[in-house]
């Protein structure tokens, strides 16, 4: 019998291997508890999302448990370092038997002789993973299966045939310590519990389905009214799965027990999977479209809603400041859903334009500076605040506007309002370039010229262009977006090029720009005068020909209206939704066609300018 004692595991961390989006909540769950949390992801991006996701989600994981000292996570590459001590290591990468065969070898080499190893897999027993373990090995073996948390705590436990009995028992006063609310199945069983029937219900609502019985929203509908307290019917809870997720551990039930796949499987397969249409994690909806899991704050939601919905990002101006107004500035990140706002940093010289890159580990973002002194700047974090760095030093760029980061090529674009011209480098600031510039900031007609001042700006690599805006004086209907090509022409500069075209003119104040490569889409907000402006707009980049006044203008769509200085604006591509922010103080949500407008934040003594999205 292993000898197990809560003295034996002090100070020794828990190690997850799998960095996902139930990955990262186990292992949130372990370190608001107090430990140190080793997370092992071979993906560098993976790895800092979950880091993140940790550092932002862990206070409020501890004081659901009353737990004011909570732990930390360390991200590793390699299994070894990370595994390497842990008083238990759970197991979440993909559901591939062949690879959690391979993963058990692996700890049963690499781990300690009392290191209790876990399998989080929810369509396999543990007991199908001892191919190329040891008999002292399989003692130490058994799954985990943790439904979702923190909204649902729900643990199931379940040995592997040969699990020491000490094992279970400890395992189990250890969850409930981090408030989690563990069921044991007596017995090896596919599915362990609740999976078992929760199986049976998709299985039968997918052949529902199928059939052309009822439809998806009267399905859940009457799941919701028939079971007291129900916030989301199995469709619903499907869609947030993963429809392929779906398929496969139905598959492994139908290799079990012999089960038909018509209704279900085939019914998946052919219908969304094949499609691409895998829920809310495919960008193209499944069973309910896109964005149909995402729930901002005040809605009614499931432990399954906001799976897949972003983190955001914006800036706050800081001009409505009791302090001194100039050197306010903030970065903001909160959830999607409108959950308690987090400053990540502070004391910035009015920001502007703000982007992020999961893969850096690090926001960027501009600061206008003074506009007369030429001293804007652009910085970068990473992503809990620290680490602050000048990109581009004061001086180097006039007044910064938006700012992209193009993940493709590694590169930031930015325009510089003042400094009359559009820029790019990389994202260690060097190989600075302009790419068009209006005039000499140096001239004081020039500068001071607003007809010349460049403020949104956006990257096409798949046409290979770059847009940006020129918004003319406040509200003045002079407004401007261009375009020109990612390539300088053969023996032309930025102030001689002769590519740009002008895509729109005659518009109230268009300030930042967004694109859709995939649909061939661009998006801006609009700051002027209503009834054009103050508004979100969008254009089909197939109706796109050179103009010369309004009158040649293509026709745009103007999505939605009524903001307060509508200012910055990112496109949630997987959950087909809009956010924009304005000067009044609030953070919108919008479809992709400007319908159900929803305030994410509503800060009416504050004022927001840039705005950027990551999903951890």
């Amino acid at each position: 019998m292993l000898e197990l004692s809560v003295e034996a595991i002090q100070g020794r961390p828990v190690a997850v291997l799998g960095g996902g989006v139930l990955g990262r909540r186990i292992a949130c769950t372990w370190a608001a508890a107090g430990y140190t949390v080793h997370i092992r992801d071979p993906s560098l991006e993976q790895r800092n999302s979950a880091i993140h996701y940790v550092e932002q989600n862990v206070t409020s994981y501890a004081k659901a448990i009353s737990n004011s000292t909570p732990g930390k996570a360390v991200a590793f590459e390699d299994l070894e370092p990370a595994v390497k001590d842990a008083w238990t290591v759970i197991e979440a990468v993909p559901e591939k038997l062949q690879l959690k065969i391979d993963t058990f070898a692996q700890l049963a080499r690499s781990t300690t002789k009392d290191c209790l190893l876990a399998s989080n897999s929810s369509s396999y027993k543990s007991g199908e993973m001892l191919e190329k373990v040891d008999e002292d090995t399989k003692r130490r073996i058994l799954n985990t299966h943790y439904m979702m948390p923190p909204d649902n705590r729900i643990v199931e436990l379940m040995t592997d045939g040969f699990t020491d009995e000490a094992v279970i028992p400890f395992y189990v006063e250890r969850l409930k310590e981090c408030g989690m609310s563990p069921i044991v199945a007596r017995k090896e069983s596919t599915g362990f519990v609740f999976n078992r029937i929760w199986a049976a219900i998709k299985r039968e609502c997918l052949t529902v389905l199928s059939e052309g019985v009822s439809t998806t929203e009267e399905l859940d509908r009457v799941w919701v009214e028939m079971f007291s307290g129900g916030k989301a019917g199995p469709c619903f809870m499907m869609d947030a799965v993963g429809l392929d997720t779906v398929a496969f551990i139905e598959q492994h039930y139908v290799k079990e027990r012999g089960l038909p796949t018509k209704d279900t499987v085939d019914f998946l397969q052919s219908n969304y999977i094949d499609k691409g249409a895998l829920g809310g994690k495919s960008g193209k909806g499944g069973l309910y479209p896109a964005g149909h899991t995402t729930k901002s704050s005040g809605e009614e939601s499931s432990h399954h809603d906001n799976l897949h919905s972003p983190t955001l990002y914006y800036l706050d101006l800081g001009m409505n400041s009791k302090e001194e107004v100039m050197h306010a500035g903030k970065i903001v990140a909160q959830s999607a859903s409108g959950t308690e706002p987090k400053t990540l940093v502070s004391n910035l010289t009015l920001p502007d334009g703000l982007d992020i890159s999961i893969k850096d580990n690090r926001i960027y973002w501009t600061n206008m500076g003074i506009p007369s002194e030429n001293d804007g700047s652009i910085q970068s974090c990473k992503l809990d605040g620290t680490d602050i760095k000048d990109i581009v030093r004061r001086g180097d760029v006039h007044t910064p506007k938006q700012l992209i980061v193009d993940q493709e090529n590694n590169k930031l674009y930015f325009c510089d309002r003042e400094g009359l011209r559009v820029m790019r480098c990389n994202l260690d600031g060097s190989s600075q370039e302009t790419l068009v510039q209006t005039g000499d900031w140096k001239i004081k007609e020039e500068t001071q010229d607003s007809l010349r001042w460049c403020v949104g700006i956006c990257v096409d690599n798949k046409r290979g262009h770059f847009y940006w805006t020129q918004k003319g004086a406040s509200k003045a209907g002079k407004g401007k977006i261009y375009r020109a090509s990612l390539r300088m022409p053969a023996g032309q500069d930025a102030t001689s090029r002769t590519d740009i075209e002008t895509v729109l003119t005659g518009l109230p104040e268009p300030i930042d720009l967004e694109l859709d490569e995939e649909a061939g889409k661009l998006y801006w907000t609009d700051r002027g005068d209503p009834p054009m402006g103050n508004t979100i707009n969008s254009l089909d980049l197939n109706d796109i020909t050179h103009v010369e006044d309004a009158s040649d203008n293509p026709t745009y769509n103007v999505l939605a209206r009524n903001m307060h200085e509508a200012i910055g604006i990112k496109l949630d591509k997987k959950n087909q939704h809009i956010y924009a922010t304005d000067m009044g103080g609030f953070v919108y949500r919008f479809d992709m066609d400007g319908q159900n407008k929803k305030r994410i934040v509503d800060a009416e003594e504050r004022a927001f300018s840039g705005i950027t999205l990551a999903y951890v």
